[in-house]
């Protein structure tokens, strides 16, 4: 499953805040409808069991309240992806990872293996379960956690024991730093933390370039990792380094190295970092600092300027604008145009950016901004994480299309709108700075109504700050509603004109 993640520090944002931000994107030839939900305590499992891998694990007794992003369609599972707790912990899960055979050798993926005959048979070999995986890993680790370095502690101790049957990296986020963690093998782990003035560029690969091991197994300051990290590492002759004091680097020790990056997963980083640090090297041609299939691009990099959700937006979207790999461009040619795998794909299912805001008072601390569909045909609208229900609109997604749904009304507008992109474009971006500057203005507005229900000097029809939440989340809901439909009907015009057995001449 391809994703693509950004991770921004407190001191890199606009305004302070610690985001973390990831696309989700289907397999190939799969769409996953997906919902926006929250879950409350009584609704949390005791006794959790994968449909993917059948593991089963009993969990703790007090989880808190969360939001989630699950599928739709639940025959695979949960799979919730992005939330906030109770306690303004984000976690994003998860960003699939690339690896190499000598990691996969020394610690092999824990895969379900099916059971053989009946349990009277001779024979008979019982069923061997899996490990944890993207679809388990929010549900068992969002409810139970109050900072970010928990998520990693939890998580990691839960790899350790059950292991698990994919690369994965997982995001964790609270009021004050980011972390990010990488599965290694079946049952190791690598956790760095995001430099408070760095943002972290993800394409599904291992990312992590420099990791202090001395670090992981004294202070924990930065690093983390599993118990034995260092004699696996040893044993397995993984590092690579040539001259002993040279840092260690994860991404070529556990990472892939393969031509396949090269179309898939690295021009995605380049972009990225191309659109954030413009002037900081050479991005283009033959004596780039960076190109688009270089296998050296920092994980994290310090941006030229302070990093705004308009531009997580932009570069969880981008499809190469402004370069010949662009597939809606006019540079380059049919080749170029198609080389490159694009971050705004035509199956991303879910944009979730996660923002935690220090400033805020932790009753409305937490923003869930949310995108549906294709993001180069969609918008990012925020939502006050601090509740105990989602509007409908995002909530009720069902299986079959019907435009009362939002993420189903972006699927349908994507797709007439890739066909005719040229002439839908500027109703698409004008649709996504109105719903923009909508959100902006109604954050601006509850926050302030927060601040004085909080302080007794009016409000008098809410009695917490929680509805106040939901309201401007039902207000924001009803506003994109309006929108999305304005935006439907001009897309559907436009896409039907361009219908190849029209003919000029009126029949009437």
């Amino acid at each position: 499953m391809g994703c693509t993640t950004i991770l921004v520090g407190r001191d890199a944002s606009y305004d302070g805040s610690t985001i973390i931000a990831r696309n989700e994107d289907s397999p190939n030839g799969e769409f996953d409808p997906k919902r926006f939900v929250v879950v409350h305590p009584e609704d949390q499992p005791k006794h959790y069991r994968s449909v993917l891998s059948h593991v089963a694990i009993d969990l703790p007794q007090n989880p808190m309240r969360y939001t989630s992003m699950p599928n739709a369609n639940t025959n695979q599972g949960i799979w919730g992806e992005a939330g906030v707790n109770e306690a303004n912990v984000a976690m994003s899960a998860t960003e699939t990872l690339t690896t190499n055979e000598r990691v996969l050798g020394a610690d092999p993926f824990v895969v379900l293996k099916a059971g053989q005959g009946k349990p009277d048979d001779v024979d008979y070999q019982p069923e061997t379960v899996g490990g944890i995986g993207e679809e388990d890993m929010l549900t068992i680790v969002l409810p139970y956690i109050k900072t970010a370095r928990e998520g990693v502690e939890r998580l990691g101790a839960l790899l350790e024991k059950y292991g698990t049957y994919e690369m994965n990296g997982i995001a964790f986020g609270d009021d004050s730093e980011i972390w990010w963690l990488e599965t290694v093998g079946g049952h190791h782990w690598i956790a760095k933390r995001v430099p408070d003035a760095a943002y972290v560029t993800m394409p599904n690969q291992l990312g992590i370039d420099e990791f202090d091991i001395d670090d992981a197994f004294s202070e924990q300051s930065e690093h983390m990792c599993s118990a034995d990290l260092r004699e696996f590492i040893e044993d397995n002759h993984l590092d690579l380094s040539v001259e002993s004091t040279t840092p260690f680097n994860p991404r070529d020790a556990f990472g892939s190295h393969s031509d396949s990056d090269h179309v898939y997963n690295t021009p995605r980083a380049w972009y990225m970092q191309r659109f954030l640090n413009p002037y900081d090297e050479m991005w283009d041609g033959q004596d780039a600092d960076h190109r688009p299939d270089s296998d050296d691009i920092p994980w994290a990099r310090q941006p030229e300027r302070k990093i705004s959700i308009e531009d997580v937006k932009y570069v969880l979207s981008s499809h190469y604008q402004g370069t010949p790999f662009d597939p809606y461009g006019a540079r380059g040619d049919a080749h170029t145009r198609a080389l490159f795998r694009p971050i705004g794909i035509n199956r991303n299912g879910e944009l979730a950016v996660l923002q935690i805001r220090p400033d805020c008072p932790q009753g409305y601390r937490a923003l869930q901004w949310i995108s549906y569909g294709s993001n180069a045909f969609n918008a990012l609208i925020p939502f006050y994480a601090n509740v105990d229900r989602t509007p409908e609109y995002l909530e009720q997604t069902p299986l079959q299309v019907n435009t009362e749904s939002f993420y189903w009304a972006n699927r349908v507008i994507a797709a007439l709108a890739d066909a005719a992109y040229a002439e839908t474009s500027s109703d698409i971006e004008h649709y996504r700075q109105v719903v923009g500057a909508i959100g902006h203005k109604l954050i601006i507005e509850t926050d302030r109504q927060c601040e004085l229900l909080e302080n007794n000097e009016q409000r008098n029809d809410v009695s917490d700050v929680s509805s106040l939440l939901e309201i401007a989340n039902e207000s924001m809901s009803s506003y994109l509603k309006n929108e999305t439909e304005q935006l439907l009907t001009k897309v559907l015009y436009t896409a039907s004109m361009r219908m190849k057995n029209g003919f000029g001449m009126s029949d009437n």
